[in-house]
């Protein structure tokens, strides 16, 4: 563990319009931590998630990811955005698991998990071939690399998403709700290879409803509502003893 953290969130705004969905978001993430983020609907969860890769521009503050300013340099004291294929560089190291699958579905699933190396990083083909199955593998489908996307349960298809992300080699994966589209039975899956990777060491940004999975995995919990970090802490601690009346009474239904 260096001292640098990997995600660094410093006043960060946002608004679409007029709708302000962030209003000056502080966080920090360290190498190696599961941060799980929760809260209700429309609280700004996934809009964080997206301006961590500059899916989503910041109209205030500033994020790092392992001590980069992601999609702008800073002159002068003034911000300027990057172009276009410079932002793609900086979100090669950033993973991104979506709660739909966008996978491919003319490609196999093999192909799907290609893609990327083959295509941004230009990597030999052999040498992607032998990861991509390897990475299969290690989500548990070995036997789905010649299948289409068509012919695999959502929990499935999920899996291949983060072989595919896992196969640009992520320095940080980020997660936005990846069981919510999934059956209540196929759930568990994705979360053992979630689990899997929190153990390996893998820097992660979960946006979850699974409160057991944060308790059991995060590093630190975050509850998010309006816009803003109203709790943040220990996951346990927050879990069994939240501090503010707007955290008790969101876990109160979830839980």
């Amino acid at each position: 563990m260096t001292d640098q953290p990997m995600v660094r969130a410093e006043n960060v705004h946002k608004s679409f319009g007029r709708l302000e969905v962030l209003k000056g978001i502080d966080l920090e993430v360290r190498q190696g931590e599961v941060c799980c983020v929760i809260g209700p609907s429309g609280s700004g969860k996934s809009t964080f998630l997206r301006c961590i890769n500059h899916l989503e521009k910041i109209n205030a503050g500033r994020i790092w990811v392992d001590g980069d300013l992601i999609g702008y340099r800073e002159r002068g004291g003034k911000l300027h955005e990057m172009r276009e294929k410079e932002v793609a560089e900086q979100r090669r190291a950033i993973g991104m698991v979506f709660q739909r699958f966008n996978l491919f579905p003319h490609l196999t699933v093999l192909e799907n998990v290609m893609e990327a190396p083959l295509r941004v990083r230009r990597e030999p083909k052999a040498q992607v071939r032998e990861r991509a199955v390897e990475l299969l593998s290690r989500v548990g489908l070995a036997d789905k690399v010649d299948a289409y996307p068509g012919q695999c349960s959502g929990g499935q298809q999920q899996r291949v998403a983060i072989a595919r992300a896992l196969a640009m080699r992520p320095k940080l994966m980020l997660f936005d709700e990846p069981t919510s589209a999934l059956d209540p039975e196929l759930v568990g899956e994705v979360l053992d290879v979630m689990k899997s990777l929190a153990s390996e060491g893998m820097t992660m940004i979960v946006v979850t409803h699974e409160i057991g999975f944060a308790r059991e995995v995060g590093d630190s919990l975050v509850f998010m509502d309006g816009g803003v970090v109203v709790e943040a802490g220990a996951p346990r601690e927050v879990i069994a003893n939240p501090q503010h009346e707007r955290t008790r009474a969101f876990l109160a239904k979830v839980l």
